[in-house]
């Protein structure tokens, strides 16, 4: 009888005083996690959210002209036609440019012509105004002259040297391109001929500046 009612007094086990929860609970009541992979866990939890190919669809749907071959088409075609246009517009302006250098050519050589005939009609304009000078002196020479003669001499040489050329021959067949009739008397010569120089012609660059005027035989 002691015994039993010694036994109905011993003191509960005491539990968990610091939260109460029931053992195999965490500290917010819920289950403790165990480390072993549950089956959401083993199959990658939700495959709609990771799935890298669970939007391809819509991609293709926002971008259709990056994924397709027409498109692909399209951009080379302009590629190409745009490159066409930069080649036609190079070789426009090739071929205008080397017009532009054919005719800056023409025009340099029309220049230099022009600057080449002005100066040998300058010269030319100066040997007409020379003809008195040697006339004068030819004359001195005919006379005896020897200073005139020599001042002559010198003066005609440095004239032929830059194209001027006497016209004073006698006996040659008479040329109305270079000599003058100014008398004429019979002869028995087939063809007229020079017989008498009146007046020295000249020939500068072999174009007649003054035509010589002479007697004609014949």
């Amino acid at each position: 009888m002691t015994d039993q009612n010694h036994k109905g007094d011993q003191p509960a086990q005491p539990t968990d005083s610091g939260s109460g929860n029931a053992p195999g609970s965490g500290a917010d009541g819920q289950p403790e996690s165990t480390g072993a992979p549950t089956e959401e866990s083993k199959s990658g939890g939700d495959s709609g959210d990771t799935d890298p190919f669970k939007n391809a669809a819509q991609f293709d749907a926002d971008f259709p002209d990056i994924t397709t071959d027409d498109a692909i088409d399209e951009d080379l075609v302009e590629m190409v036609e745009v490159g066409v246009r930069l080649q036609a517009e190079r070789d426009e302006y090739l071929d205008l440019a080397r017009r532009v250098q054919a005719e800056f050519e023409n025009y340099k050589r029309r220049v230099e012509a022009q600057r080449v005939e002005q100066r040998a009609r300058a010269a030319e304009d100066l040997a007409q105004e020379l003809l008195p000078v040697l006339d004068a002196g030819e004359a001195a020479t005919s006379q005896g002259d020897e200073h005139a003669a020599a001042l002559h001499t010198q003066l005609l040489i440095t004239l032929e040297k830059q194209g001027l050329k006497k016209v004073d021959e006698v006996g040659i067949e008479f040329d109305p391109k270079i000599h003058e009739a100014v008398l004429h008397e019979d002869g028995d010569a087939d063809s007229p001929e020079v017989s008498e120089v009146m007046r020295t012609g000249y020939l500068w660059n072999d174009r007649v500046i003054r035509p010589a005027m002479v007697k004609v035989r014949g």
